[in-house]
């Protein structure tokens, strides 16, 4: 056995990396987290100290697995949950169609929203993983739960829509029976939550006999919160810990993470246990989190009284390695670092094969559409970044456009385009797509363009953010005038009663409002971090 890992620097996973879920395989650790509306579903990294992490796989990468064209934003994959048994790998997630309005618990009215479970298996972490079989729908957050007999149950949370109701009715559990691939018996509450309310993100283990449930509770926000408790049986009663909250973040409102919740447990060889836990970082004298949900992780420790405590104050060093990257698109697939959003069929949206050495993006729908936009980007990790990029595109007509996006959702970005005016003639613009009072669309005065590629810049410090063009063969950038607030792309800067549970991309895009598939050439993709 090895020495117990280093304490790592938080977060462990920067930018958008919420709901961890996180098992052990002999010296192996394997982190899942939600990718909402981003294609492939679901991010699996690995380490072996639990400090540093690779991406090791992207696991719901067919259609027959996962179709999420027509997904609102912050719907798609939903809190997956990864476990292993008898020597393979088992995912289960949520695929949410359709979320309506935020509400809070007792709201009047119908709040109906389709949750669909799925549970897909393999033998390799990398794959190939399976097809997936439906299991339940009736609530969010499932979880696989081995227990020491052979039998498997599943958990999650159960949606009551009925108006007057708790919309978070507790948490269920079910036998499944895997060899049948199905549920088999009765669903049973087991435990109704506590007082903070919003009881969901369940996970089950066992220890000296007791059979301890962990839950996410407080809302997603600032008052997020990892609840526990116990029972000697698995259907309950489940007592509340003692302390009230194991982890959370509401009482400490100036410390660096924030949004502490929705937990995870491991233990490393030597028995020693830690939490991943979902997190965010405003930034400084702000509310706003533009980097999103991100993972963290805590050392823990299990008391002479059978209960878990946090083993020390979360650590607060953060990780101050910067990201830098060069991409070039010589290859036959996507650099890892790059998703695009909903569409299982990537053919129809890009090519690394139609121009070889660059990515082509094929105009489709708008770029805030929800069934198929030709948009290819990577997550922002940290508040300064600098991202360019060498578009070569033609445009006809103004409904032709093609470049580089800063992107949380379709009621938030800011996309530096180059198209045409009414005279046919190319020309730059900023497209500004805002949260701000019933939604704003701003575009700039248009900047006539030289021939050629054209090179593209989005510099991003804390909340300010600035754009800069130059001809492929220039040497000096020529910065917009126009500056935006960075921070309105962030979970917090929301139009009314919208979900918001993802974080801001920066990528290239490509539109083609009249339909005719009018392509866009992207040689390459820097993005460099400063961190601070």
């Amino acid at each position: 056995m090895t020495a117990d890992p280093i304490t790592p620097a938080n977060p462990i996973l920067r930018g958008f990396n919420p709901d961890p879920s996180i098992v052990r395989v002999a010296e192996d650790y394997y982190i899942a987290t939600s990718t909402f509306e981003w294609f492939p579903g679901v991010q699996i990294h690995h380490s072996r100290d639990l400090a540093d992490w690779r991406l090791a796989a992207r696991p719901l990468s067919r259609a027959s697995q996962l179709d999420m064209r027509g997904d609102p934003d912050s719907c798609g994959v939903w809190a997956p949950d990864l476990s292993y048994k008898d020597g393979r790998f088992h995912l289960i997630y949520t695929d949410v169609k359709r979320y309506g309005r935020t509400t809070v618990d007792g709201a009047r009215g119908a709040s109906l929203r389709d949750f669909h479970n799925y549970w897909v298996w393999s033998d390799r972490i990398d794959g190939p993983w399976s097809d997936p079989v439906h299991l339940n729908s009736s609530g969010f957050d499932p979880a696989l739960f081995h227990d020491d007999d052979g039998r498997s149950w599943m958990l999650n949370m159960l949606w009551d829509h009925r108006p007057g109701r708790k919309r978070f009715a507790g948490i269920v559990v079910q036998e499944l029976d895997m060899a049948a691939r199905r549920l088999v018996g009765e669903r049973r509450v087991i435990f109704q939550g506590t007082a903070l309310g919003f009881t969901e993100g369940p996970h089950l283990y066992k220890r000296d006999g007791w059979y301890h449930l962990l839950v996410a509770e407080g809302g997603t926000e600032r008052g997020h919160a990892v609840t526990m408790a116990r029972s000697r049986t698995l259907f309950g009663p489940y007592d509340v810990h003692p302390d009230g909250p194991v982890l959370t973040a509401r009482d400490t409102p100036d410390a660096p993470l924030q949004r502490v919740g929705h937990g995870d447990l491991v233990e490393t060889p030597e028995g020693t246990p830690w939490m991943v836990h979902l997190c965010g970082r405003p930034m400084p004298g702000s509310d706003r989190c533009v980097l999103g949900r991100e993972t963290a992780i805590q050392p823990m420790r299990w008391d002479a009284d059978g209960w878990l405590r946090a083993a020390a104050p979360p650590p607060v060093t953060i990780d101050e390695r910067p990201v830098t990257a060069f991409e070039r698109f010589d290859g036959p697939d996507l650099p890892d670092a790059f998703q695009w959003l909903r569409s299982p069929e990537p053919d129809h949206l890009f090519s690394l094969a139609a121009r070889p050495g660059q990515l082509r993006l094929f105009g489709r729908e708008t770029i805030g559409s929800h069934f198929e936009q030709a948009l290819v980007a990577r997550r922002q990790t940290a508040f300064r970044y600098d991202a360019q990029t060498l578009v070569d595109f033609a445009p006809e007509h103004f409904q032709q456009a093609a470049g580089l996006v800063c992107y949380y959702n379709s009621t938030k970005y800011v996309f530096l385009q180059v198209t045409a005016d009414d005279d046919g003639r190319r020309v730059l613009q900023l497209l500004s797509i805002l949260p701000i009072g019933e939604g704003q669309s701003v575009t700039t005065d248009p900047i006539p363009l030289p021939a050629g590629p054209i090179a593209l810049r989005a510099s991003a410090d804390h909340a300010v953010l600035r754009f800069a063009w130059r001809a492929e063969a220039a040497a000096e950038w020529h910065w917009l005038s126009e500056t935006v607030d960075a921070s309105l792309l962030s979970d917090e800067a929301t139009l009314p009663g919208l979900p918001n549970f993802t974080g801001t991309f920066v990528g290239m895009a490509c539109q083609d409002m009249a339909g005719t598939g009018r392509a866009a050439d992207f040689a390459w993709f820097a993005y460099d971090e400063a961190i601070g």
